[in-house]
């Protein structure tokens, strides 16, 4: 297996290391070889992991590309929620306790490389953080007052390790990555009790009222013990068997908390924290499409060193998407050049990477329901009216601001749009999705792959009706078993 050293600036790095390509991240994610390379491991050691940032991107691209990165996308999330950190470490609370009861001081801080720390005295608890978290430049920050706790802990940059420290960190690289493996890390007469995550503001709810009702309705003739609960309900989420998330996800807000705390747990979800990371970035979708040989619109990444070159492949106008789109939040159309270059530079000021995407009109887009790999629904959403989207925010009448439905049987759906959907989501894994497929000129296209896709009364229900929401509840109950 190919081994690569991923930093930001490759004459900087000073480790000396045999057999392992270092190099930048710019070339890691721009460079046509890398997307191509088959059976890679990429150490990501760029100096910033934040959302949307180069090392972000290299983790999330990794994926795409089916290479193994450390650390992966989830690691670096879970890193930035110390609500999260706490959670996980609880786990090894006792190490903790027992390898600084010797320390004196109200606070202390501990430098972990590749797994290590330079007193062997911590090497178990340093081990643990890393097993839990596999980012190899990692610091801890202690306080204590009736006992240790955790304030702080980031990822480091290499130039962030002290000099003292550099002899004794080589060694500890080599031994590293010279490794062949790396590890990863109630009484009631119900069947099973069940959380069902709602925001009462969300702006654009997956599922209506009359939906939600739903759930509990049919949660009820299942045998199963329904509730509806809300992002201040976090520390609740420990009584319940199961999670059904019914907010709009997105890595930045309380829904990738919940489902990384019930996984964490061991209660069962829908949807698993893997896929909202996965689904909720395009950048990762238009890779992992590509890579699946998957037909999309043409599709390119746009980054500050390609943005001139774009139109030439996509044309105008086209279509650009901001990362974490949903709903139609932050998609674009450019009809001109100076729209293109405008609304480009504005967005690659939020993130390193963007999609251009070629401008397919169609009347409809076909929505395709999937649950752990099964179709349970489908429908035709309809343009919204004198507008290029199913969503028009900025309708001045409500009524205006979606497009009309239609609900069909399975059966009339034709069978190349119903065989790319089911692809299209088994490239995310066992899971609730809604795959967004054009047919221009009879070829199907997939323009989205939606986790936690809209299930309203009336619309997505019209044609199974209480089956579509049965089948969500009993694949919950399913993971259980």
């Amino acid at each position: 297996m190919n081994k690569l050293i991923v930093v930001n600036q490759p004459e900087k790095w000073n480790f000396l290391i045999d057999n392992i390509t270092v190099i930048s991240s710019q070339e890691y994610l721009t460079n046509p070889k890398f997307s191509q390379l088959k059976k890679a491991r990429i150490f990501n050691l760029c100096k910033d992991y934040s959302y949307q940032s180069k090392g972000y991107y290299v983790s999330l691209l990794a994926e795409a590309r089916e290479h193994l990165p450390i650390p992966t996308v989830k690691n670096i999330v879970d890193l930035r929620a110390l609500k999260l950190v706490r959670i996980v470490s609880d786990e090894f609370d006792d190490v903790i306790q027992q390898s600084l009861k010797s320390i004196k001081s109200r606070e202390f801080t501990l430098s972990i490389y590749f797994g290590q720390n330079v007193a062997q005295k911590y090497k178990e608890l340093s081990s643990l953080f890393y097993k839990h978290f596999q980012v190899p430049f990692l610091r801890v920050k202690f306080s204590h007052n009736l006992k240790w706790t955790i304030q702080s802990i980031k990822a480091i940059s290499e130039s962030e390790i002290p000099q003292e420290h550099f002899e004794t960190v080589q060694i500890f690289a080599n031994q590293y990555f010279g490794k062949k493996r790396y590890d990863t890390p109630k009484l009631s007469n119900y069947d099973f009790d069940l959380a069902i995550l709602v925001n009462p503001n969300d702006p654009a709810p997956p599922s209506n009222p009359k939906g939600l009702k739903k759930f509990l309705e049919i949660a009820e003739k299942l045998n199963i013990y329904a509730e509806i609960i809300e992002p201040k309900d976090l520390s609740r989420l420990s009584s319940f068997d199961a999670l059904l998330i019914r907010q709009s996800t997105e890595v930045n807000n309380e829904t990738y908390a919940f489902a990384r705390k019930a996984q964490q747990e061991g209660i069962a979800i829908v949807d698993y924290p893997n896929a909202i990371l996965k689904c909720c970035n395009k950048v990762y979708m238009a890779e992992a499409l590509n890579n699946a040989n998957i037909a999309t619109p043409k599709t390119v990444i746009i980054h500050k060193d390609n943005k001139d070159k774009v139109l030439k492949i996509v044309g105008l106008p086209c279509v650009l998407k901001a990362p974490d789109s949903t709903f139609s939040f932050g998609v674009k159309k450019a009809k001109t050049e100076e729209e293109y270059d405008g609304l480009v530079t504005e967005m690659l000021k939020e993130s390193d990477l963007i999609i251009a995407q070629e401008f397919c009109p169609s009347d409809y887009d076909w929505r395709i329901g999937i649950i752990d790999d099964e179709p349970f629904y489908a429908c035709k959403y309809y343009m919204a009216k004198d507008h290029w989207q199913i969503y028009n925010w900025n309708a001045k009448k409500k009524n205006d601001q979606d497009g009309e439905a239609d609900c069909l049987p399975l059966e009339e759906v034709p069978k190349t749009v119903l065989d790319m959907a089911i692809k299209s989501a088994k490239l995310i894994g066992k899971g609730l999705y809604g795959i967004d497929i054009k047919v221009v000129d009879d070829h199907p296209m997939v323009i989205e792959i939606n986790d936690n896709p809209n299930i309203d009364f009336g619309v997505e229900d019209l044609y199974y009706g209480d089956k579509v929401y049965a089948t969500i509840l009993l694949a919950l109950k399913s993971r259980l078993e």
